[in-house]
Order: structure tokens, then C-alpha cells, then sequence
């Protein structure tokens, strides 16, 4: 039996007795147990002292239920201990690596407060840790680029990335990222980008270079071509299939040469210095008009609709590159009496450009790399149908100089979807012919 229960037996045992003898049972055996109910509460109350100062204090030598609630507290306390000491160790660990680390990694939480940084970040972004704890990463960080990264992050709780320059220097580029995590809070990381970024630079201005020095002899070598095919008094009949092959293949050359040219202008900047209003549903009848000289012969069903009254701000050539891409790579890749659908319209969230078909699909393992300079889903076919492997990329250019973003969905047999989004903000008035003509025709 428990030293507890012995006690309160003890007590009410002694109580009666005593009770018996001076002839008051019930008032003896009521003191007796108040008693006993003063002594555990004192004994409590010297629990309740010892357990947040039980490192200095030994615990209440009570047998019983108290004895066996200070042993469980120590025993609690003791796998607490060992519990911060392995996590210590953890932060320890973490600490080591992430000073290591030639990245700049920085904690931000409510209102963009640094929380915490490790060193490369003084190296990097000029944060001093533990100086600039609770500083706004925006007082030390001033790019309008990274505001912007910031601001989107918030918005969309997705992790992106940008370039910008170092606050501590314009000759170094970083590459920083938003990771959001938690409650209210996100890791920030920043890469020493510049290497690559010239490395970039040179191969770019390497193509660029290669492109305009063949773009002459190519032009040159065609045009004889030409020349040979077009006069059957200097061609002899047998060399007209080489010379219709050769022909095929310059103008294939001439296509990839004046496509990399334009690629090269476009990576120039990332944005567009010289935005106007462009009325797109013009660009699409005339990318229209262009599609069905292209098909020749009706070989394909169209599906128009377009939004008479929708304007957006941009470069009105590059868009006419990037939807005739799209549109000519729908023709290619649809089989004949193939449905080829084009939307352009808007919603809460901006103007869409859509091209939507009934062609052989994409498999979903080649979509993320569509957009890549010269990447084919199929060598032979796409050599055949005439294309340069440069269409998307392009289309991803001109996106990305508009604030757009390409999207698309595919399935194998059925077709593909592609569909340009743009910011609300690109969205103009139409013009007030434009706006008579639709009410004209409400």
C-alpha cells in the first residue's frame, strides 16, 4: 500500500481515537484531516518552489505521490537537457555550414526584418550580422529589381529569382532568390553570378558576331542559287535537284541566322525602352492572313477569337515574332483537317494570347526544356517541317521583355495549348474608332 494512503489512515485512526476519548469523534476526526490537508499543501507548495529551481535546491523529501512527481520531473528534465544539447549541437552543425558556404544566406521575417545572416552575406549584400538585426533588407538593399522580387514574393508566395547588381559594387552581378517558409518568414540567398553572367555576355556576343559575318556569304550564296535555278540555259537538268536541295538548305541557314540575330538583340535588355500601343487584334489578322499563305492549300480548320477592343503596350514586331511562332508551329505540327484555335482576350488577371490545336502533343518530359535554343522533342521532324529550333526561345524572349509569361499544357495525341499571359498593367484604352465600332456593334 502506497506511504500516502498509510498516512491518511494514520491521521483519521489517531484522530478517532482521540476523539472517542474526550467524547468528540466528528471534531477530531474533521481537525485531524484538515491537518493533514494544511501539511500536503505546504508539502505542494515546496514542490511548486523546488520545480523551476530544482538545479539548486534538492527536492522535498516526501515518500509517496510527491516523491514519485519529483522523480518524473527529473527524469523530464533530464531528457530535456539532452534534448537542447542535441539541438545545439544541430545549430552548431548548421552554423559551421552555413558560414562555409560562399553563398549569402539571409533569414527575413515580419516587415522583411533581418532575423539572422551568416558571413558571406557581408561580402555579398554589405548585412553585418549581428549589427543589422531587425534592419529592413530594403534600407541596405536599394534595387528597384529586388523590391520588385520582394513585393511578387509576397504576392504570390512562389520562389523566384533575378539578377541584380551588388549593393557594395556595380562590377559584381548576384543571383538572388526567395525561398518563403514558416510563418511569415523567408530565406534569402544570393550567388556571386558575375563569372557566368560574362561568361553569357561572351557567348552571346560570339554568336551574335558569327550570325552577322555569315548572314553576307549566305545572302550571297543564295541569291546565285537563285540565279542558276531560275535560267535553264545555264542549269543542266541533272543538277537541278542539287541545286533545289542546296537552295533549301541555304534558305534553312538564312532562317537560323537572322533567328539568332533577333534572339541576340532581344537578350540585349530585359526590358523594353520604347513601350507603345500596339493593336493586337491587327497583328493577329495579319499573322492570320500570313498562317494561311503558309498552310497553302486549306489544310487546316481555324477558329478565331479575339477581343476587337483589347490593346496592350509592347513592341509591336517582337509580338508579331512571338504569336507568328506560336501560330506557324501549330500549322507544322497538326495533321491535315487539324483544328487550330486562336483566343485573345483578357480577365482579372491580364490579356491572354492562346494557340491551341489538334496536333500530335508534346510528351510532358520535354516541356520544361521547350523554350531551350535549339532543343527538338524530334530531330528528324522538325528538320523536315523547315523549323530552326530557335521559334520558343524567341517567344520566351519577348515574353520576358513584356512581363509575360509562356504557359503550356500538352498531351500526347490530342494537341497542345500555348498561351501568353501579360500583366494587367500592359492593357491600354482602344482607340476611339476601335471603341465606336464595338459599341456600333453592341
Amino acid at each position: 500500500m502506497r506511504p500516502d494512503l498509510w498516512r491518511f489512515l494514520g491521521v483519521s485512526v489517531a484522530s478517532g481515537i482521540i476523539g472517542a476519548l474526550i467524547d468528540q469523534f466528528f471534531l477530531a476526526l474533521w481537525i485531524g484531516t484538515l491537518g493533514h490537508c494544511v501539511w500536503h499543501y505546504r508539502r505542494l507548495m515546496q514542490l511548486r518552489f523546488w520545480i523551476p529551481h530544482r538545479k539548486h535546491h534538492p527536492a522535498p523529501d516526501t515518500p509517496g505521490l510527491l516523491e514519485d512527481i519529483c522523480r518524473a520531473v527529473d527524469v523530464l528534465g533530464d531528457r530535456e537537457k539532452k534534448r537542447k544539447k542535441k539541438l545545439s549541437g544541430y545549430l552548431k552543425q548548421f552554423r559551421h555550414a552555413t558560414t562555409a558556404l560562399p553563398d549569402a544566406a539571409v533569414l527575413l521575417g515580419t516587415n522583411d526584418q533581418i532575423e539572422w545572416a551568416n558571413p558571406a552575406a557581408e561580402n555579398l549584400l554589405g548585412i553585418q550580422w549581428p549589427h543589422d538585426w531587425r534592419q529592413r533588407i530594403t534600407n541596405l538593399v536599394r534595387d528597384p529589381k529586388f523590391t520588385a522580387l520582394l513585393n511578387e514574393n509576397h504576392d504570390t508566395g512562389l520562389t523566384r529569382t533575378a539578377e541584380i547588381l551588388s549593393p557594395l559594387g556595380a562590377e559584381r552581378i548576384l543571383s538572388i532568390s526567395i525561398v518563403p517558409f514558416g510563418a511569415d518568414q523567408r530565406l534569402l540567398t544570393a550567388r556571386d553570378f558575375t563569372r557566368l553572367h560574362h561568361l553569357d555576355q561572351v557567348r552571346r556576343d560570339f554568336v551574335a558576331n558569327v550570325s552577322h559575318e555569315l548572314r553576307t556569304p549566305v545572302t550571297v550564296i543564295r541569291g546565285y542559287l537563285e540565279i542558276l535555278v531560275a535560267d535553264p540555259d545555264r542549269c543542266p537538268e541533272a543538277w537541278r535537284p542539287i541545286l533545289a536541295q542546296l537552295e533549301t538548305q541555304t534558305f534553312r541557314m538564312q532562317s537560323i541566322i537572322e533567328d539568332l540575330l533577333l534572339l541576340s538583340r532581344l537578350g540585349q535588355s530585359d526590358q523594353i525602352t520604347d513601350a507603345r500601343p500596339v493593336q493586337v487584334p491587327e497583328l493577329i489578322g495579319t499573322i492570320y492572313q500570313e498562317a494561311q499563305a503558309l498552310a497553302g492549300k486549306p489544310r487546316h480548320m481555324f477558329s478565331l477569337e479575339i477581343d476587337p477592343a483589347l490593346s496592350i503596350l509592347g513592341a509591336k514586331n517582337e509580338l508579331h515574332s512571338a504569336f507568328s511562332n506560336l501560330v506557324v508551329n501549330a500549322i507544322r505540327y497538326t495533321p491535315e483537317s487539324g483544328v487550330i484555335r486562336i483566343r485573345w482576350y483578357n480577365d482579372p488577371s491580364g490579356a491572354h494570347f492562346e494557340v491551341s490545336d489538334t496536333g500530335i502533343g508534346i510528351p510532358p518530359q520535354h516541356l520544361p526544356r521547350l523554350t531551350e535554343r535549339f532543343y527538338r522533342v524530334d530531330q528528324g521532324r522538325s528538320r523536315e517541317s523547315g523549323g530552326t529550333g530557335l521559334g520558343l526561345a524567341i517567344v520566351n524572349h519577348v515574353l520576358k521583355r513584356h512581363q509575360a509569361r509562356l504557359h503550356i499544357d500538352s498531351t500526347v495525341g490530342k494537341g497542345s495549348t500555348f498561351r501568353c499571359d501579360f500583366p494587367g498593367d500592359l492593357i491600354t484604352p482602344p482607340p476611339a474608332e476601335t471603341a465606336i465600332e464595338c459599341l456600333e456593334s453592341n
